[in-house]
């Protein structure tokens, strides 16, 4: 049976031997662990020797892998990065001798590899993708991140193409900025250039740095937002940097006490939801051999370059006297959000935009309304201002922040990127409404809109809080069939909802407990809920009839307990 670690455990990087650490974690409580150990090779490591006898890398390579397979969920998955050397070896080790089955081998092309005299210089690692269970694992094929476009769509305009595309396939070239239409760096061959010194990326106090979009791909294929991510070798700090962003937990061991210093900090400066850092299309971050800059020559000024950079100064400046005047015919008094948000409206602006002679897409058109305003070249002409009654935008104000979450983790990016692509606000609207149906669009997005524009405001009634309102933990009423709606109070107040392994899905307020419960946990809306979640108990705190103190209580209750469905919205 798997087991839950307490959120204190499952956000940090401890400073000790893997295999010490391993062992002193219980069975079955990892999603997905990375591993990217010494390879044996003679590195200098900052306490590690990496000059091992064959026989007993061998051993301890045993060792420590069959602590990460203990700890590993029975549904869990395990990635090793590894060189030539103990390739072959590793991977007859854990399939044959450790259990473990070989769902894809990976070989990750880079740039700048490792110069030799006397044999083909290495431009390569090996990525294992293991699974302890080959029938249940998981892998998210649809994420946007992990399909590609297909044949059928880039080239042959063929209508039977999956609009999602496609699962990547196989293939292998020498370069690929010199032959990019036979190269695709989202096949099982991947090019991800190597984190060099001069990468803006380099954190500069390891020598083996992963490049983040490698785990990207990695996290996001093979595990779900708040599972628990492990790396015992942490290292630079990549894998749990990534999972961070990504909205995962993240567990490491490091034995340099230095590295796992500079692995905390680099941990700090990061909030979840965080773009990852690197370009996704490796292709463009280095030129073809034949533009690139011979040794000695000094780089040229491009007369048609310079013309190019001119022509798209023009271009913007033209777009945004067309977006100013576009708004200025349709605002009547409205704000900017409230035209993005109110999608009619925003289908006349857009048209108006087109009218006038932009060629931009309608989510460049947006987004570039709200680069307008936040620069100041809007007057402040918003005379109108739309609101939704307190208690009946509680009734749905909690779908559409899962909305947000689930719609800004699938695509990538921010609130505002969402709601300035119809096509993204359009889900958006769909999520909503299968936890809370019944209402417009504009209602969906303007409750989002309002848990961004209240962050603040929320933290600051957290941080006032007595320290008798923060230890209150509610009564608990488990979401079986023997669930009483009756002995739900009719009160308002702030409520968890926990899923079986006691962690929590989400925390709200509500101003009538019992209708809100009766209506999520006694119909087929429930099936929303479970489709993210196994539920397992409602904990309800009443009695609080201070609004500040509420949401106050929500806040702090989401940073101290995580739960996976909650987003802690920004523009």
């Amino acid at each position: 049976m798997a087991t839950k670690l307490a959120k204190k455990k499952r956000t940090q990087v401890l400073q000790q031997d893997c295999i010490i650490g391993m062992q002193n974690l219980p069975a079955s409580c990892i999603d997905l662990a990375f591993a990217d150990p010494p390879f044996n090779i003679g590195y200098e490591y900052d306490t590690y020797k990496d000059n091992l006898s064959c026989d007993a890398y061998l051993e301890w390579s045993r060792e420590w892998a069959s602590e990460v397979i203990r700890i590993l969920k029975p549904d869990g998955t395990f990635w090793l990065a590894i060189g030539d050397e103990y390739a072959a070896e590793l991977k007859v080790m854990f399939t044959r001798e450790l259990g473990l089955t070989c769902r894809s081998w990976v070989i990750w092309y880079y740039t700048f590899g490792v110069n030799c005299k006397n044999k083909f210089s290495r431009s390569h690692a090996h990525l294992f993708h293991f699974v302890k269970d080959p029938e249940q694992f998981t892998f998210n094929a649809d994420d946007p991140g992990i399909r590609i476009p297909s044949a059928r769509q880039l080239v042959y305009g063929d209508k039977r193409a999956n609009p999602k595309g496609r699962l990547p396939d196989d293939t292998w070239i020498l370069r690929p900025q010199d032959v990019p239409e036979s190269f695709s760096a989202s096949e099982d061959t991947w090019y991800f250039p190597r984190v060099n010194g001069t990468f803006k990326e380099r954190k500069g106090w390891h020598g083996c740095q992963m490049p983040e979009q490698l785990l990207g791909r990695i996290i996001r294929a093979c595990s779900n937002d708040g599972d628990l991510v492990f790396d015992p070798f942490t290292g630079s700090g990549t894998t749990l940097a990534v999972a961070k962003k990504l909205q995962r937990d993240y567990l490491g061991f490091e034995l340099s006490e230095e590295y796992a210093a500079n692995a905390k900090a680099r941990l700090a400066d990061i909030t979840p939801g965080d773009a990852l850092e690197g370009t996704a299309d490796p292709l463009t971050s280095a030129p073809t051999t034949d533009k690139g800059r011979k040794l000695g020559e000094k780089p040229k000024r491009s007369t048609e370059k310079l013309r190019t950079v001119q022509k798209k100064k023009d271009v913007a400046a033209f777009d945004t006297e067309v977006i100013v005047e576009a708004f200025s015919r349709i605002h009547d008094g409205w704000s900017t959000d409230y035209i993005v948000a109110n999608s009619e409206l925003n289908s006349q602006f857009v048209e108006i935009c087109h009218a006038l002679g932009s060629e931009l897409s309608a989510s460049e058109i947006n987004r570039l309304l709200f680069h307008i305003r936040k620069a100041g070249k809007l007057l402040p002409i918003a005379s109108k201002r739309f609101s939704i009654h307190p208690e009946i935008q509680l009734d749905f104000s909690f779908a559409s922040e899962i909305a947000a979450k689930q719609v800004c983790l699938k695509y990538g990016g921010s609130l505002d990127d969402v709601l300035c692509a119809p096509e993204k606000a359009i889900e958006l609207d769909r999520v909503a409404g299968e936890f809370a149906p019944g209402y417009s669009s504009l209602y969906y997005r303007w409750a989002a809109l309002n848990f961004r524009k209240k962050r603040k405001t929320f933290e600051e009634y957290a941080d006032r809080l007595s320290s008798s309102m923060r230890k209150r933990e509610g009564r608990l009423f488990l979401l079986d069939e023997n669930l009483n709606f009756e002995r739900i109070p009719h009160s308002s107040g702030v409520y968890r909802v926990v899923d079986e392994e006691g962690g929590d899905v989400y925390t709200g307020v509500t101003a009538d407990f019992r209708r809100w419960a009766s209506t999520q946990f006694d119909s087929e809306f429930r099936k929303a809920w479970d489709s993210r979640a196994k539920l397992s108990a409602l904990r309800i705190v009443d009695g609080i009839n201070v609004e500040s103190e509420k949401w106050g209580l929500r806040t702090h209750f989401i940073g101290q307990y995580a739960p996976r469905l909650n987003y802690d919205i920004v523009g």
